[in-house]
């Protein structure tokens, strides 16, 4: 198998030419060995709806097993009820089959001991245990259980929304659909629904909302059916994507700032986590309604790392994932973070782009994605930091976020995908586009 797959936060890679039936066994046996270190052997596993991931999931539980770890196939599911079923179930850890919004061609594994997850060192201490063949031997038992109700119903029970609203949305054929439309409509909302069908082929369009493309048939149908909000969630259902009442795409940066004000009127002085991506907007939105704001790294795990030593009442990435420790279990859910959205819209009785309108104006690129071979991204974004630091101020907590007096720069290396990110923000379109002339200019340089 390519040990390229055992990234910063999960293990993924193309099926049949990365791994193979045979290989997900090998990782099944890794993963298990693994977490019986940790004192956890009672695990659930959950899978997406990749065509690959019911074998895929068999060859992992039979893995898991021979370890002797005893499994809860807890079947097709997002990750965030993944997440769930360690608590519902009073379990040691989980293992979820996905591949969350890469295209169809991929899979992979997501990992947790405990509640926390598998990331960094540990994920390479996986790779070692199979690269030298030391597993534990055992006969671990296999159950059932349908995790999907009682997900439901304690989403539903936790929310209060105040007034009905009319909501769009599109998963995008994968798993969160088949918990969003139940808990929307179990809320009273009037929902109109776009390829909640699952289907691992994703032949609508990839599951990915942070692609604005992807976003497109939303746009038009919140426009068409004047509804009050759209909603877009990856391919597992931990990113949301938001298009507002007037059909304009709401970052995940922009989110955090309506989050964090509900919060913060509730909880004075509460600590919010984001990430290098965000707007600077965000930070002193935060700090100006008496919040503690810290920028940190890009990465889901690294995020609830973060929360848990910063003991933070929510974090929030660019790319949609957000975290609530304030009244919910401080992972990343899309579905959930939805239903907190709308009992906000509802309560205020303000459109999303009222409770954004006095935000300062600033000009912004999406993230943009620049292709690079795994085994160069980290030397381009080395040269990349070095070059500016001598020039600018830079923070280096994750690649390099340039900073000038009327806007940033940035360039990091995604740990999903072998590529570049990079985002911008700027007082003016003109500005905005002098400042990424210049990084583009300079990054195109350091890839010769």
């Amino acid at each position: 198998m390519n040990p390229e797959m055992f990234r910063e936060y999960d293990i993924r890679g193309i099926t049949g030419k990365d791994m193979t039936e045979d290989d997900v066994v090998l990782i099944g046996k890794g993963i298990g060995t693994f977490l019986q270190k940790q004192g956890n052997r009672k695990i659930t596993v959950g899978r997406d709806c990749r065509e690959t991931s019911d074998s895929y999931s068999d060859k992992l539980i039979q893995g898991l097993t021979s370890t002797g770890c005893d499994v809860v196939d807890i079947g097709v599911c997002s990750t965030p009820v993944a997440y769930f079923s360690i608590r519902h179930l009073k379990k040691e850890g989980n293992v979820m089959v996905t591949a969350s919004h890469n295209p169809r061609e991929y899979n992979g594994f997501k990992m947790c001991s405990g509640y926390d997850s598998v990331y960094g060192k540990q994920i390479k201490e996986i790779l070692h245990i199979i690269e030298e063949k030391k597993f534990r031997e055992g006969e671990g038992i296999i159950e059932t259980y349908d995790i999907l109700s009682p997900y439901i119903d304690f989403v539903i029970k936790n929310i209060n929304l105040t007034k009905p609203l009319k909501v769009g949305i599109d998963a995008g054929n994968g798993t969160a659909g088949i918990t969003a439309l139940p808990i929307l409509k179990g809320l009273g909302c009037q929902v109109f629904d776009l390829y909640c069908d699952m289907d691992g082929r994703f032949p609508n369009h990839e599951a990915d909302p942070t692609v604005l493309k992807n976003m497109e048939d939303l746009i038009a149908l919140v426009r068409e059916k004047k509804l009050d909000i759209g909603i877009g969630y990856d391919g597992d259902g931990d990113r949301i994507g938001v298009v507002d009442e007037k059909g304009n795409i709401v970052f995940g940066d922009k989110l955090m700032i309506i989050f964090a004000r509900e919060i913060l009127s509730r909880k004075p002085g509460s600590t919010f986590i984001s990430e290098v991506k965000c707007s600077k907007t965000m930070y002193d939105d935060i700090e100006k309604h008496g919040g503690r704001a810290i920028m940190w790294k890009t990465g889901h795990s690294l995020i609830k790392q973060k929360m848990k030593e910063e003991k933070a009442e929510m974090a929030g990435e660019m790319s949609g994932h957000m975290f609530f420790a304030d009244r919910y279990f401080g992972y990343d859910d899309a579905v959930y973070a939805s239903c907190r959205l709308l009992e906000i819209i509802a309560y205020t009785g303000k459109t999303i782009s009222d409770l954004l309108s006095d935000v300062p104006k600033t000009y912004t690129t999406p993230e943009i994605r620049v292709e690079c071979p795994d085994d160069k991204k980290f030397d381009v974004v080395q040269k990349v930091t070095e070059y500016f630091r001598e020039r600018y101020d830079v923070i280096d907590i994750d690649g390099a976020r340039v900073l000038f007096d009327d806007g940033w720069g940035l360039v990091r290396a995604s740990n999903t995908q072998p590529a570049l990110v990079l985002r911008f923000e700027a007082m003016s379109e003109e500005r905005l586009k002098e400042i990424r002339d210049l990084v583009e200019s300079t990054l195109g340089l350091m890839q010769k």
